[in-house]
C-alpha cells in the first residue's frame, strides 16, 4: 500500500484527486491518510466527504507517507510546505505556480536534485489533446515550417495567491509545451481586463492572451501551409495528472526534467516584470545541476 497525502487542499484539485483514487479499481493500492490547508473549512469538507484525516500543520506526514502531494493554491506555499519533506526522498506532485519567486525555484530545484526526488505536476494545460497533437505538429513540421502561434487561457489579475502569478503557468504551460519551454524574452501589456504578451523564441514569436475571469482555453498554429486551431477542456486531465504523480510513486522515471519542470516560473516573472515596467525583459535561466 502507497500512503500519501495532500497538502493544501483549498482548491478543486484535492477533492479531484480523492474522487479519482476512490473510483478508480487500478490506484486501489493508494492510501491518503490525511490532508491539510489553512482553510479548515475546505479540509473539513474533504473529511466529511471523503473521510480523511485533517492534519494541524503542513510537516504532520514527515516520515509517515510514501509520496506527498501539494496543491496549494498560492505558489509560495510550495517549497515551504515541501521542504520538511525533502530529506525523506519521496515523490512529489506540485501544483501550479510551481513557486512564485525566482529564488525559490532555484533553491527548490537544486534541494530536489541533491535528494534525488522524483517529481511531476504542474498546469494540467501539458494534458489536453489539442495540445498533445499541435506539440507533435510543430516538433515534425507537419504543416511546413513554423511561423509562431496564439493561444488563449483565463487568468486571475488580483487576488490572495500572489496575483498574476496564481493563474499564470496554464497559458505558459500550454506555450512551452508546444513551442518549447526556453524563449529568449517577453513583452506584455494590459488593456482593459486583458493581457497581451508576445513570446519571443530565436525563429519565430508566439502571442498570448490572457482573458481576466473568462475560462476559454484555445490554441492556434500558423505554419507554412496552414493554420490550425484547437479549442481545449481539462476533461480528463486531473486523470492523466495523478496517473503521472502514481507512476512515480512506483518507482517509474518522472515525465519532465527538472529544468523544464521550472522553466515557466521564469517566464512568468519575466511576464509580470514587463507588465510593470512596460519594456521587453530577458527571461531568466537556471540551467544549473
Amino acid at each position: 500500500m502507497y500512503k500519501i497525502a495532500i497538502l493544501g487542499c483549498e482548491n478543486s484539485h484535492a477533492k479531484n484527486f480523492l474522487s479519482i483514487i476512490k473510483e478508480n479499481e487500478m490506484f486501489s493500492d493508494v492510501e491518503v491518510v490525511g490532508v491539510f490547508s489553512e482553510d479548515m473549512e475546505a479540509a473539513n469538507k474533504l473529511k466529511d466527504e471523503f473521510g480523511v484525516n485533517v492534519a494541524n500543520s503542513y510537516d504532520e506526514f514527515v516520515g509517515k507517507v510514501d509520496g506527498i502531494i501539494n496543491t496549494a493554491r498560492s505558489g509560495d506555499n510550495h517549497y515551504k510546505y515541501l521542504k520538511p519533506y525533502i530529506s525523506s526522498g519521496i515523490p512529489m506532485f506540485i501544483d501550479k505556480p510551481i513557486t512564485n519567486t525566482e529564488e525559490d525555484a532555484k533553491e527548490f530545484k537544486a534541494e530536489l536534485i541533491k535528494n534525488n526526488i522524483k517529481i511531476s505536476g504542474g498546469s494540467t494545460l501539458k494534458h489536453p489533446d489539442g495540445i498533445v497533437e499541435l506539440k507533435k505538429a510543430v516538433k515534425e513540421k507537419t504543416y511546413g515550417e513554423v511561423y509562431g502561434g496564439f493561444l488563449r487561457a483565463p487568468v486571475s489579475l488580483e487576488n490572495a495567491w500572489g496575483n498574476f502569478h496564481f493563474y499564470a503557468q496554464h497559458l505558459v504551460q500550454m506555450c512551452c509545451e508546444i513551442y518549447g519551454y526556453y524563449p529568449n524574452s517577453v513583452k506584455a501589456f494590459k488593456n482593459g481586463n486583458v493581457v497581451n504578451c508576445t513570446i519571443r523564441y530565436d525563429e519565430y514569436d508566439v502571442n498570448l492572451m490572457y482573458v481576466h475571469a473568462n475560462y476559454i482555453y484555445s490554441v492556434t498554429v500558423s505554419c507554412e501551409n496552414d493554420v490550425v486551431s484547437r479549442s481545449l477542456t481539462t476533461d480528463g486531465c486531473a486523470f492523466k495528472e495523478f496517473t503521472e504523480f502514481y507512476n512515480i510513486l512506483k518507482g517509474k522515471e518522472q515525465p519532465q526534467s527538472y529544468d523544464d519542470f521550472f522553466a515557466p516560473v521564469y517566464i512568468i516573472n519575466a511576464l509580470d516584470r514587463s507588465l510593470k515596467s512596460g519594456n521587453e525583459e530577458i527571461v531568466k535561466r537556471d540551467m544549473s545541476n
